[in-house]
């Protein structure tokens, strides 16, 4: 058994698990946050994004042993106590959703993506920013249509703040 300490949605976790553990089974079972999905455990469906140092990465592809040190944040650390994220609201007032199952991943990769190009997405940018992340009930359509929403509404809070 190896321990493993990182720091999740702001606070400091440690844990042992075997050396084969992945991180997505990690967070799941030794820290019980359960909003990162299981899907594939293969990285087809992106179901277990999460943001490892600021980036989106599939937590089904990596180690937690190798995980160990960085900065985690998983679905439930992505907005305040009790608030939505500008993509999460999004994603509700634009019907992004259906089962639900895909939609932690997707949301976690539209706000790396958004991130790292926001202010200039397209329907043809962000298609290709979800590329890697499979939704079978919605066709997409306003899963790109709230991330489109959000990244305007999160390009005008930042001419704001500016």
């Amino acid at each position: 058994m190896t321990k493993v300490t990182l720091t999740v949605n702001g606070r400091a976790m440690s844990g042992e698990c075997e050396d084969r553990t992945l991180l997505v089974h990690f967070i799941r079972e030794k820290l019980g946050l359960t909003g990162t999905h299981v899907g594939c455990d293969t990285t087809q469906c992106g179901a277990c994004v999460v943001h490892m140092d600021g980036h989106s990465v599939k937590s089904c592809s990596i180690l937690a042993v190798q995980a160990s040190g960085s900065t985690i944040t998983t679905i439930e650390g992505l907005a305040g106590q009790g608030e939505l994220h500008p993509v999460q609201a999004a994603f509700k007032e634009h019907h992004g959703l259906q089962c639900g199952f895909c939609t932690p991943g997707m949301v976690m990769t539209a706000v790396d993506l958004i991130n790292r190009e926001g202010g200039t997405l397209t329907e043809e940018t962000v298609r290709a920013g979800l590329e890697g992340n499979i939704c079978r009930c919605t066709g997409y359509h306003n899963i790109v249509k709230a991330i489109l929403a959000a990244d305007a509404e999160m390009a005008t809070g930042r001419q704001a703040a500016e």
